[in-house]
């Protein structure tokens, strides 16, 4: 486990934004696993951050969403990525990946539903028609129910 698959997906994205934004005011190693620093946010404090690499979920902020719990915020994934920036740069990578990928996909979707419309006669193509208009009259009855 690390600081990003510990993190929820929201605060992994604000945390970098956090990054790319430079809020990391300071930071410095404490040990081979632990670093701390200051992280700028909605506060008119910094907020004091603890993250342990080795063991995320033992990581500490002072953060409203943090204090007192063990997730981890949008102010712990921004020091992460502050003292491993290559990390900042993969996980950007990967989600510019994903991003293609999904296009990519969408894309094929549309032509393999424009190429099966285009293989139907009139006749297969009314039937379609009325079975999906059904299918949305019920879905519909479905959402009053």
């Amino acid at each position: 486990m690390s600081i990003i698959t510990a993190a929820s997906r929201p605060s992994v994205f604000r945390g970098l934004d956090y990054f790319e934004e430079k809020k990391v005011l300071s930071w410095s190693q404490i040990d081979d696993f632990k670093y701390e620093g200051y992280v700028s946010g909605s506060g008119k404090e910094p907020y004091f951050v603890t993250i342990d690499i080795e063991h995320p979920k033992r990581s500490v902020c002072n953060c409203p969403h943090a204090k007192g719990t063990r997730r981890v915020c949008k102010h712990k994934v921004a020091l992460f990525f502050t003292v491993f920036p290559k990390e900042a740069e993969d996980f950007r990578k990967a989600i510019e990946e994903e991003k293609r990928r999904k296009e990519e996909e969408e894309e094929q979707l549309y032509d393999d539903i424009e190429n099966y419309v285009n293989g139907l006669s009139v006749e297969q193509l009314r039937i379609q028609l009325i079975n999906f208009m059904i299918e949305l009259e019920e879905q519909d009855d479905d959402l009053w129910e």
